[in-house]
């Protein structure tokens, strides 16, 4: 065989910033499900209970709420039981903070494999979307299991027709959201190492500037305070996901829409952040 006849493959450094190879990502998918594969096992292994922690950590959150904020503060539920309110905003809220606390070490964590190998870079991120996507559908069955508990005692308003797409969209402008906003972090974090050690403390933080514990509509909230409250894309999420599951929320479609392009323009700036770190990241991280 004649050197000529040889298949080569020939690996260039972008040439732009701004670079979602969606063919490409396609062609490494055996990759991408083995990562996600990875993702999902190395969380609970040599663990007692393994994925029993997937019902556990939001029963057991659920039960802390009910207990402190519920039954201690007292504060208002809008009528509905505050297990299922709290776990209502829980599983969302869960989906997106396990999405960007994930993608936001993706450097450091797969620093090893990044070095040896080539491979798309987005492929890691993307995997840790799809697993944690995987534990929000295992948590969504637990709610609905409560959500039909409650429902048969007292039937309250749902909407339906909004269910299923209303899910569908709030799972994907979610799971664009932590994507987004992890390639920020992770990209930044390859170079200013203490950013990291903020990265939880700061989603905590979050939760409590989410109407996650409480409602939007609180009769005690001024109109300058709620108005701050909507400003955080994540909240017309979950007012919107608790109007049509529990009629208890609020459904604002331009709420909604400024959510749907924050997420959007974040997940542009993150992945033209990305690229560009991705190009020399090897030699700071």
């Amino acid at each position: 065989m004649h050197n000529a006849d040889i298949p080569v493959t020939v690996i260039k450094t972008q040439k732009t910033l701004f670079r979602l190879n969606l063919r490409e990502l396609w062609t490494y998918r055996d990759l991408l499900f083995l990562m996600v594969k990875r993702d999902i096992a190395v969380v609970y292994k040599q663990t007692v209970l393994g994925p029993l922690w997937f019902f556990l950590q939001p029963v057991l959150t659920t039960l802390m709420f009910t207990l402190i904020f519920g039954r201690i503060a007292r504060i208002d539920t809008a009528g509905i039981p505050a297990p299922l309110f709290y776990l209502s905003a829980l599983i969302g809220w869960n989906y997106f903070a396990a999405c960007l606390n994930e993608t936001s070490q993706i450097f450091r964590n797969n620093a090893h494999i990044f070095g040896k190998v080539y491979f798309p870079r987005l492929v890691a991120p993307v995997s840790t979307i799809l697993s944690n996507l995987l534990k929000f559908l295992i948590q969504y069955a637990l709610f609905i299991a409560v959500w039909i508990y409650y429902y048969v005692q007292q039937p309250f308003q749902v909407h339906w027709l909004w269910l299923l797409p209303g899910t569908l969209f709030i799972i994907l402008v979610l799971g664009i959201t932590g994507l987004g906003a992890g390639l920020f972090i992770s990209s930044l974090t390859t170079k200013y190492r203490d950013l990291s050690f903020l990265v939880q403390f700061g989603v905590q933080l979050l939760m409590y500037a989410t109407p996650v514990i409480y409602s939007v509509n609180n009769a005690s909230f001024s109109e300058e305070f709620r108005l701050l409250l909507w400003l955080n894309p994540l909240t017309s999420l979950i007012e919107a996901f608790r109007f049509w599951y529990l009629g208890a929320g609020t459904f604002e479609p331009l709420w909604i829409l400024y959510s749907l392009s924050a997420a959007l323009l974040l997940l542009l700036g993150g992945i033209l952040v990305f690229n560009y770190v991705e190009r020399d990241f090897m030699d700071t991280v």
